[in-house]
């Protein structure tokens, strides 16, 4: 009988630990993540070599189970958000992805647009249609679009910017219908939504969809940037000079091991960006000879503050440098 019960209890357990990596909680854990080379990720046709090596670097975030909130709580230099805010709130998962992936693609655009401006080159934009980021619950698009699709005809009728068609669908009433054409994983489909009023603005009709501008950047000599599943703007400065040193002959990295972050505007203002922490301790294990933050024009608590504080903390040797802008971080590596 007691065997009985041990075997029980036994496997009690077992079925608790296991489903305590399966029971998601409501925060999200990220970690230290790796530096990546980007000369096999970016590719300028014809471009330039380099000695050294440009690194993104990255950080690993998961929504928490029992067990990653438990090991986060222990470890320094891994952060615990609460869902609210890394996620919007009508948000799902699959919706914060393609905003992700999306905000990547929007970070190589702009990189290569303030690298190939910088290099004299002409750049060149398609306007293609509307990307849809997210779909609200009880709106006439909900379980007919999806986040990724991308609509390209209202009506039949093209339009040039997303603001026209928001300046299209403003003019009609609720209850009114409009024809939308998408595509969704390559294949081209249709469908009829009548308009509703939004909840927090009764004045105001619509489909119910978040939506941003989509668009192809064009230029000569062409690059490609192959950058998988990895999602987020924060790469957008390193993207930046790994394209602008394929771009001119001059090799600005002079054989050092160059890592770093922030967001690139398309005028080559660097942006502030997450986990800053965890990317220093990322690119001192690739063995990172200098690291460029986002200086936020000195603010106290900046992106530079923080990771210099944990670069003394784990006693790096990475030269760790503050940068404002895109030609910030060049004039330092001509300088070098």
């Amino acid at each position: 009988m007691r065997k009985k019960v041990y075997l029980g209890s036994f496997f009690i357990l077992i079925f608790v630990l296991i489903g305590g990596m399966f029971y998601s909680l409501p925060y999200y854990v990220s970690t230290p993540g790796m530096a990546k080379e980007l000369k096999p990720i970016i590719k300028v046709e014809n471009g330039y070599p380099e000695k050294g090596n440009f690194m993104l670097t990255t950080v690993r975030m998961g929504r928490a189970n029992i067990y990653s909130y438990l090991e986060a709580k222990l470890n320094k230099y891994d952060e615990i958000y609460p869902l609210d805010e890394i996620m919007y709130k009508t948000e799902t998962e699959e919706e914060y992805n393609v905003r992700q992936l999306y905000l990547m693609a929007g970070s190589k655009m702009d990189a290569i647009d303030v690298a190939y401006h910088k290099a004299g080159l002409q750049v060149h934009y398609k306007y293609k249609g509307i990307y849809v980021l997210s779909v609200l619950p009880d709106m006439p698009a909900f379980g007919k679009l999806q986040a990724a699709d991308r609509i390209f005809k209202v009506d039949g009728n093209t339009f040039s910017s997303s603001k026209q068609f928001i300046d299209y669908v403003g003019k009609k009433q609720a209850g009114d219908s409009i024809n939308l054409t998408f595509s969704r994983n390559n294949q081209i489909k249709s469908t009829k939504l009548q308009l509703k009023p939004f909840k927090d603005n009764p004045k105001q009709v619509g489909v119910g969809i978040s939506l941003v501008d989509d668009k192809d950047i064009t230029v000569t000599p062409k690059v490609t940037v192959k950058t998988d599943e990895i999602g987020g703007p924060s790469a957008g400065l390193m993207f930046s000079l790994e394209i602008y040193n394929q771009l001119t002959k001059e090799d600005l990295t002079k054989g050092y091991q160059i890592a770093g972050t922030g967001t690139i505007s398309p005028v080559g203002t660097v942006g502030p960006i997450g986990g800053i922490e965890q990317k220093i301790i990322a690119a001192d294990k690739a063995g990172a000879n200098i690291f460029f933050a986002p200086n936020e024009k000195g603010s106290k608590h900046s992106n530079y503050r923080d990771a210099l504080k944990t670069a003394k903390e784990i006693h790096t040797k990475m030269k760790i440098v503050p940068v404002d802008t895109f030609d910030d971080a060049v004039n330092y590596l001509k300088k070098l």
